[in-house]
């Protein structure tokens, strides 16, 4: 048999396990074995922690994550978090700090979850709704037309005392018949 090793950031040596694969049951795995009923995440994540002999406080420290945020992780109260993004996140981390698989804590997470994407309706308005809006827009802009047009013969209409003198005081010719 091989032995390979991998230098991980925590200086802890792992070893691969045997090429054939037969028989072979990841530690994890044989772990949770001794645990009884189904596995919420949390008692998972825990349990991973405990067989590490860490304590909370170290899980906070080495993830980054608040001390409560990692106990509310451990009970299961997801809902009691920032957003799905951070607890993601907080989940991703956990994981790796504790040696388990983040992809398969995350699908875990996701099934229990079971709230499909729901992509959000757009609202539209009804085409009754449409027309009236066009025809006060058309009203509007006839009354409009109408106002500038009184508007602008106001302006332009000329006035008796506007003419000029020669025009407004010459006498009106009248035709006159010879004779």
């Amino acid at each position: 048999m091989i032995e390979r090793s991998t230098h991980t950031p925590t200086s802890v040596r792992r070893h691969a396990p045997p090429r054939s694969g037969r028989g072979v049951v990841p530690s994890s795995v044989r772990s949770l074995a001794k645990l009884e009923g189904p596995v919420g995440i949390g008692a998972r994540l825990r349990h991973e922690r405990e067989l590490r002999g860490m304590s909370m406080e170290e899980i906070a420290r080495a993830t980054r994550i608040p001390l409560a945020s990692v106990d509310r992780l451990e009970a299961d109260r997801f809902d009691d978090l920032p957003g799905e993004v951070f607890v993601r996140g907080f989940l991703r981390s956990y994981a790796r700090a504790v040696g388990v698989d983040p992809d398969e804590i995350l699908a875990l997470y996701g099934a229990s979850r079971r709230v499909p994407y729901v992509a959000p309706v757009p609202v539209s308005t009804s085409p009754a709704h449409r027309e009236g809006r066009r025809v006060g827009v058309a009203i509007a802009f006839v009354l409009l037309l109408v106002l500038c047009t009184m508007a602008l013969s106001f302006v332009l209409r000329p006035r008796g005392r506007d003419l000029p003198t020669e025009v407004s005081s010459r006498p009106s010719l009248s035709f006159v018949a010879p004779g």
